[in-house]
């Protein structure tokens, strides 16, 4: 990680335009049809599921899914509005509305570009597995439930957003199912299940659509008998990209939405990431995380100008690409622009697809975005692993995606600082030392140390955590005040505010009880940082060596010198 220096910014369109050719033209043409196809009744279930018009998901899916290929740093990755933020931009569309949710998803993408801009997307890779897994898997169970409404035909009209009140009021109407809406329902999942066993390169969602949309138009045109279509719920479809319109901005409104704009960053980011990650590791090629996330970030700047939800890399959309041949950018392009063909001039038919059919999709979404799998092999995991993902699943679930993402992360914290801990080990020596202990090397030299002589090796960062459990060892050991302390921090990466406070004590403490501090293997970033805080003029320069043998020998001429007089 690296906080400063010049802005990693490198799309990789720019780069695989240098050497195209009609060979990769040709197989990115055919990717972006495919995807294109793919994409069409997953950015129209989001969109629906999200509590918007399908309209929005298709204009999400178009601008969103053409920035983030053209500004983007992974070569393959296909953008758009995905499962995983149904939950979020339900919430926040319910309490703030609209706008609400266009300003949220604005700070989102600026929050996304400062991120890139400080190098932080490799950071964003290290969020502890169990984590994404249990708020992933909450998502699903959410996503399965918001859609039980539509597949069951029981046609609620104000269905509780709460995950518990929902099933309470769903179990309480179960009597009121619509045999025939269950039945398109049911024939559309089967369609959906059987595809990828006919052909794995057939879209399972979009057959079903095809085939149930033509099934139920003639359902639909006999008497008694009627299932509820996307234009029976939202009326006629507008076929015009809507112009761009501003939004008022305050610091009450910003102060609000700040917790949801975090959410939606960094499950964006997880999800592009891990997305790209997946990618990487089929294709061979290597995504610049950093250019990754600034992508993403001006794709959500942009898209709420135009009425569209939040967009982050999905890894369905994106397999597909790569199975289907697409190797660059331009395919990611292709998919936008036939998204874009088909918004201008296919949206009358889409008014008939039932809505019982779009359950179906989601249905199966969360099926497979549910990991049930993954959570069978991570229950033999360690105890701790297991309690971070349950905790993680359940405030998902229960409360919603921004209090556990805030958790989620705060356990995160609490397990890598856990774990920097156990393994910081500090060692006390006296008498001898074998120079070489603790290393590689074959060769041993062992050190006499003169009695009075105490060495306290640090192994590990010293950082706040290790800091603290330094500067109980040493008061514990304060009782036998030796003549000289060596500090040994050959394996100390870095020091932070907190490990030079306690250092500063412990120098001014042992001088006014006129004990030696020497530090000794002090590497240069750390040693830098102690000249930075006075901490060299406060020891004296003579007193920081680069070796242990230097140390040891200039410990043991104090401790001649003390005796003497």
């Amino acid at each position: 990680m690296n906080l400063s220096g010049s802005i990693d910014f490198r799309p990789k369109l720019f780069s695989a335009l240098r050497h195209y050719d009609a060979k990769r033209l040709k197989s990115d043409l055919i990717a972006g049809v495919v995807v294109g196809i793919v994409a069409l009744p997953l950015a129209i279930a989001f969109g629906i599921a999200s509590g918007v018009s399908p309209t929005v998901g298709l204009i999400t899916a178009i601008i969103g899914g053409f920035l983030v290929s053209a500004l983007g740093g992974c070569s393959v990755q296909i953008g758009g509005p995905t499962g995983a933020f149904i939950v979020i931009v339900y919430n926040i569309i319910a309490t703030y509305g609209l706008q609400g949710l266009a300003i949220a998803t604005l700070m989102a993408g600026l929050i996304l570009v400062l991120l890139g801009l400080f190098h932080l997307g490799t950071v964003i890779k290290f969020i502890p597995y169990p984590i994404v897994v249990g708020f992933t898997a909450g998502i699903a169970l959410t996503i399965f439930s918001t859609q039980i409404n539509d597949f069951f035909g029981l046609g609620l009209k104000n269905v509780p957003s709460e995950f518990i009140p929902k099933w309470g009021e769903y179990i309480r109407n179960f009597g009121n199912i619509d045999w025939t809406t269950l039945a398109v329902g049911v024939v559309s999942l089967l369609i959906i299940i059987a595809t990828p066993k006919i052909s794995k390169k057939l879209p399972g969602a979009l057959i079903s659509i095809i085939i149930v949309t033509v099934l139920v138009w003639f359902i639909n045109s006999m008497p008694g008998f009627h299932i509820e279509t996307i234009g029976d719920r939202f009326g006629t479809l507008p076929t015009d990209i809507p112009e761009p319109h501003g939004f008022v901005l305050n610091m009450a409104t910003i102060n609000q939405l700040l917790p949801s704009a975090f959410t939606i960053a960094i499950l964006g980011a997880i999800e592009s990431l891990l997305s790209s990650t997946v990618a990487d590791g089929v294709t061979g090629s290597r995504t610049n995380s950093n250019t990754e996330l600034i992508g993403q970030g001006v794709a959500n700047i942009v898209v709420p100008f135009f009425g569209g939800i939040p967009v982050t890399g999905a890894i369905a959309r994106t397999m597909t690409n790569i199975t289907n041949g697409g190797r660059t950018p331009v395919a990611g392009i292709v998919h936008a622009l036939v998204l874009l063909l088909i918004f201008l001039f296919l949206m009358p038919l889409i008014n008939l697809v039932p809505m019982a059919t779009l359950a179906a999709v989601l249905i199966m979404v969360s099926y497979n975005m549910s990991g049930w799998r993954t959570i069978k092999g991570i229950m033999n995991n360690p105890k701790s692993d297991v309690t971070v993902l349950t905790v993680t699943f359940l405030l998902t679930v229960i409360f919603d995606l921004t209090i556990a993402i805030e958790i989620g992360l705060l356990l995160a914290i609490i397990l890598f600082l856990r774990r920097v801990m156990e393994n910081t080990q500090i060692r006390v020596y006296s008498e001898q030392l074998d120079v070489a202990e603790g290393s590689e090397a074959t060769v041993h030299e062992v050190l006499n140390v003169a009695h009075g002589v105490e060495i306290y090796e640090i192994d590990g960062p010293f950082f706040f955590g290790v800091a603290t459990k330094f500067d109980e060892l040493m008061r514990n050991s304060m009782a036998n005040k030796p003549i000289v302390r060596i500090l040994r921090m050959r394996k100390v990466p870095f020091i932070d505010a907190t490990g030079v406070h306690n250092l500063e004590i412990l120098i001014k403490s042992s001088q006014s009880e006129g004990i030696h501090v020497v530090l000794s293997g002090v590497n240069e970033n750390v040693h830098k940082v102690l000249e930075h805080a006075n901490v060299e003029h406060l020891i004296g320069e003579d007193h920081i060596c680069d070796h242990i043998t230097k140390a040891v020998a200039l410990a043991n001429e104090i401790v001649a010198k003390s005796t003497r007089e």
